[in-house]
């Protein structure tokens, strides 16, 4: 299933700590705090675990959301769409 990753982390460290961890789960960033690919049920937990290990719940927020298919090819684009730098060719064409 689709998975958004989003997050608002005060600290330098944490916050790659959190972006290395969404990479090695094969999420591919596709804005400098959001991330975007396909994990089932069990990762999605792992992922929410670990990061929940790793911040600091009383300033920092990471949301997980579950998106299908359908849902996705929704998506209402406004503005730009991804920064080319930070995000692969296989996001961009799952919006287009």
């Amino acid at each position: 299933m689709l998975v958004w990753v989003i997050y608002d982390i005060t600290e330098n460290k944490i916050r790659k700590r959190v972006s290395d961890s969404c990479k090695n789960y094969g999420l591919y960033r596709v804005q400098k705090s959001v991330f975007l690919g396909d994990l089932n049920s069990n990762q999605r937990d792992s992922l929410g675990l670990h990061c929940e290990e790793l911040i600091d719940p009383d300033v920092d927020s990471v949301y997980i959301f579950p998106m299908d298919e359908q849902s996705f090819k929704q998506v209402k684009l406004i503005g730009q769409a991804f920064d080319k730098d930070l995000v692969s060719d296989e996001v961009v064409t799952m919006f287009f």
